[in-house]
């Protein structure tokens, strides 16, 4: 057990492998000398050389696009992406040929490798540097989606991506680099299944990334106002999603809010409330609620910026007052 920062347990993850495994390699923007834009792979290359830490021109298409064939041809790529905003110019290469090859070579391929980047609200980096895209690669099968919330999963699911036979898409949240947390390196972690951040026995909140700890601000408050307990969860798994955790807790509790940052139209969250309503309709005392960022290119302003995604006061306000209206 050790208490680092989400950044350096992303490092010591992809440290690790690369020790365990020479086909390990890792490439793009700055990734090398630079040690990456969020410092996740600071030192690596002194370690490993320039070519295993391959910095790579500002093409997200052709990254992507290399890791594929590297891994096509017996090697596990790490593709970083500076941002979720810059992916949008290798979803050709993710979508159309990352996630389909092992389908439709019926098997015959395989493709070790991982995409990671961050996402979401940072601080004033505005429209084109703000946005989240979990809901669309979520629905592309052939590939898993992974959430990173906090230190202990960033490495172990990390790690666990690295060796996996089947490609995976890491997101990870420009504001948790500097997170601090424990890291239990003897406890293995599924990546797969979501984390009981908070037992309680009154209300289930689901949520992701960093909007985890925002809901774990405002559970106080809710606690205090409603005079009820709040179960949180964390999901981290996106595609597959571990409905049994949330089924299991929703028999609990009856209520269900889901909490994400990203836009309220199309958001992810619709598709957590759509399976329970679908699969667990009766566990359900009330209707349950989603807070959702606004449907608006994220401001640059900071009241606005605020404004636009849910907050620890908002999400309290939220809950406090769909509680009131739903018998709690």
């Amino acid at each position: 057990m050790a208490e680092m920062l989400y950044r350096e347990a992303l490092n010591r993850a992809i440290d690790e492998c690369m020790a365990a495994d020479e086909n390990v390699v890792m490439l793009g923007e700055d990734v090398g000398l630079y040690g990456g834009s969020y410092r996740v792979s600071e030192g690596l290359v002194s370690k490993y050389g320039e070519a295993r830490l391959i910095d790579t021109p500002i093409a997200e298409l052709s990254i992507v696009g290399n890791a594929i064939g590297m891994a096509i041809g017996g090697l596990r790529p790490i593709a970083e992406i500076m941002t979720a905003n810059f992916s949008l110019l290798a979803f050709d290469q993710i979508i159309n040929h990352m996630s389909k090859y092992r389908y439709m070579s019926a098997g015959k391929l395989t493709l070790p490798m991982v995409v990671r980047f961050p996402q979401g609200v940072s601080k004033q980096l505005a429209a084109q540097h703000s946005e989240s895209y979990e809901q669309m690669l979520s629905a592309v099968p052939g590939m898993h989606v992974f959430a990173a919330g906090d230190p202990n999963y960033a490495y172990h699911a990390l790690k666990a991506a690295i060796m996996m036979d089947d490609p995976v898409l890491f997101i990870e949240h420009e504001l948790l680099y500097n997170k601090k947390g424990e890291v239990d390196f003897d406890t293995p972690v599924d990546p797969f299944k979501a984390r009981i951040v908070k037992e309680g026995e009154n209300i289930t909140i689901v949520s992701y990334l960093k909007m985890v700890d925002d809901v774990m601000a405002a559970v106080p408050q809710i606690e205090e106002r409603l005079g009820k307990s709040c179960e949180v969860i964390d999901l981290q798994s996106l595609n597959p999603m571990d409905t049994e955790t949330i089924k299991n807790s929703v028999e609990k509790t009856g209520r269900l809010v889901v909490v994400e940052e990203d836009h309220y139209t199309g958001g992810y969250g619709a598709q957590v409330i759509s399976r329970v309503v679908e699969k667990f309709f009766y566990t359900l005392d009330a209707a349950p609620l989603r807070i959702a960022g606004k449907d608006v290119p994220i401001p640059y302003n900071r009241k606005l910026e605020l404004a636009s995604i849910p907050t620890p006061d908002s999400i309290t306000e939220a809950i406090v007052a769909w509680g009131k209206n739903n018998g709690l």
